[in-house]
């Protein structure tokens, strides 16, 4: 008889560093077990999966909202494919940043579940310095995110104020919540949690601080269509997304788009937004782009099968606008017809 598969939920509100977490625990993932991670994120335009394919794990998204926000079913359709397609010894579960946990965990820990997977300790990554913010602290999906976690790693150590941390590790001891099991807590910098954490344990006492928080939330499809395809002819798309009290906007491009990289680098600088994340094509490679508190960081990524880039703010995004600055950027190529510029 097969093992139940242990999973890992990887919960956090947008720019804690969930992704760079999850990048660390893959690079230092055991030789002989598979992993493998199913990716929600707010966007139309999936990005975390391509900054966690070098990581040797199978990777599964479904983008474009919340998972738990349909009864679970593009949660459940994706899940299920992962599991039959990777076979993994281990699985984690990242949702949206702006996603309510409750449902998942409701969905993973069902009867038809019960005997394929085996849920290990829930995860929270927080950033201190958002923690000290009345503005996070009223919203209802940081407190369930919160509220659900076995372990929350206070992230971004190195960039917070010794203030901000000791604050948040004080209010963890007394308790976040009342009734509340115990939570554990650890403190690091860049996401550099320990593997040894990935043995803590799940309680099932636990329960959602605001459990009717998407209750109002628009349903999606049953089954998202599938992505339409890019061409020369077509060689980019755009999409966008609302919810959450949260927009997004965000661009598909063919592989062959070349970008000018100090012009992109600009263009991601001069953004006011509460979340950017591309994967993008220059002359000296491609590269991974990542905007979080006015911080822009870029390294080099594997080849990737198209570029996609995504805005997320509070505020309203001007698409004309955003476009026809981003298009600046691209690098004319023969290769590649260059009528939507």
């Amino acid at each position: 008889m097969t093992s139940p598969v242990t999973t890992h939920l990887v919960m956090g509100f947008l720019g804690t560093g969930k992704t760079t977490l999850l990048r660390h625990l893959l690079a230092n993932k055991p030789e002989h077990e598979r992993w493998a991670i199913l990716v929600n994120e707010f966007g139309e335009v999936g990005i975390d999966g391509a900054l966690l394919t070098e990581q040797g794990a199978m990777i599964k998204e479904v983008p474009g909202g919340c998972l738990c926000c349909v009864s679970g079913l593009p949660f459940q359709i994706g899940l299920n494919a992962l599991l039959h397609k990777a076979k993994p010894d281990r699985l984690f579960i990242e949702p949206s940043g702006l996603g309510h946990p409750s449902q998942i965990l409701k969905t993973l820990t069902a009867e038809h579940y019960q005997d394929v997977l085996q849920l290990g300790a829930t995860f929270c990554v927080v950033d201190p310095r958002q923690f000290a913010q009345a503005r996070y602290q009223e919203h209802d999906t940081y407190q369930d995110q919160l509220a659900l976690a076995d372990v929350i790693v206070i992230n971004k150590a190195d960039v917070s104020t010794p203030e901000q941390v000791s604050h948040l590790q004080e209010a963890i001891k007394q308790g976040l919540f009342n009734g509340q099991p115990a939570q554990q807590s650890v403190t690091v910098s860049q996401g550099q949690l320990d593997l040894n954490w990935l043995h803590a344990t799940h309680s099932q006492a636990r329960k959602a601080a605001a459990p009717a928080a998407h209750a109002a939330n628009s349903p999606r499809p049953l089954i998202a269509s599938p992505e339409p395809r890019l061409s020369r002819a077509q060689p980019w798309r755009r999409y966008s997304n609302l919810g959450q009290d949260h927009y997004s906007i965000g661009w598909r491009f063919l592989d062959e788009v070349c970008f000018d990289l100090s012009a992109v680098e600009a263009f991601c600088r001069a953004q006011n937004v509460a979340r950017l994340k591309a994967v993008l094509r220059t002359a000296d490679g491609w590269r991974a782009f990542n905007k979080v508190d006015e911080q822009l960081t870029i390294y080099r990524i594997a080849a990737q099968k198209e570029g996609r880039i995504e805005l997320i703010d509070t505020a309203p995004l001007y698409a004309q606008q955003l476009h026809k600055e981003l298009i600046k950027t691209v690098t004319q190529l023969s290769a590649v017809s260059c009528q939507f510029r």
